[in-house]
């Protein structure tokens, strides 16, 4: 309750950046995200320097490394929470932290995430407010994910979120590396 408050009295950082939302893939036009921890957007100049950033082996970057955004300052709360998890599963890295929105009405359309993200991070979902009527489908099985909850589920395969409750749908997505 206390990180869901936080969020509630800063409503100006959903709309602090916007790229999930604009992505090309387009599976996230219904979706608010505050970005806490985020790969860095990096300016390639060449088709070569591209298929090196591609394949993880541009000088001097890191595609997996996702440092602290701003917005996290903001919700100390949910710093608490990712560390906690980080501690509790044991895991060695640290990768993109965002709290996700879907309103009343939306979706998250299907689509599966990157190879190369989701092969090398095990993806966890912590619940902050969720009613019924949520509906998380990955693969062909369809759950409820309720607050307070915690589900590790495997991003590579096919995934979407509809919303048919009331209220906002607001999870904590914490990417973690063992």
């Amino acid at each position: 309750m206390p990180l869901l408050n936080a969020i509630y009295r800063k409503p100006d950082l959903w709309k602090a950046d916007d790229f999930l939302r604009k992505f090309p893939q387009g599976p996230f036009g219904d979706t608010d995200t505050i970005y806490l921890r985020f790969q860095d957007h990096v300016p390639c100049t060449t088709e070569e320097e591209v298929k090196l950033y591609k394949q993880n082996k541009l000088a001097g970057y890191d595609l997996h490394e996702c440092p602290w955004r701003p917005e996290v300052n903001e919700l100390p709360e949910a710093r608490a929470h990712i560390m906690a998890l980080m501690t509790a599963m044991g895991a060695t890295r640290l990768g993109r932290c965002m709290l996700n929105r879907v309103k009343p009405g939306g979706k998250i359309f299907r689509h599966a995430d990157s190879p190369w993200h989701a092969s090398y991070w095990d993806r966890y979902h912590i619940v902050i407010q969720s009613e019924p009527g949520n509906v998380f489908s990955c693969g062909d099985e369809q759950i409820w994910m309720r607050p307070g909850e915690i589900w590790w589920f495997q991003n590579a395969i096919e995934h979407d979120v509809t919303n048919n409750s009331a209220e906002d749908r607001i999870h904590m997505v914490v990417d973690l590396r063992f």
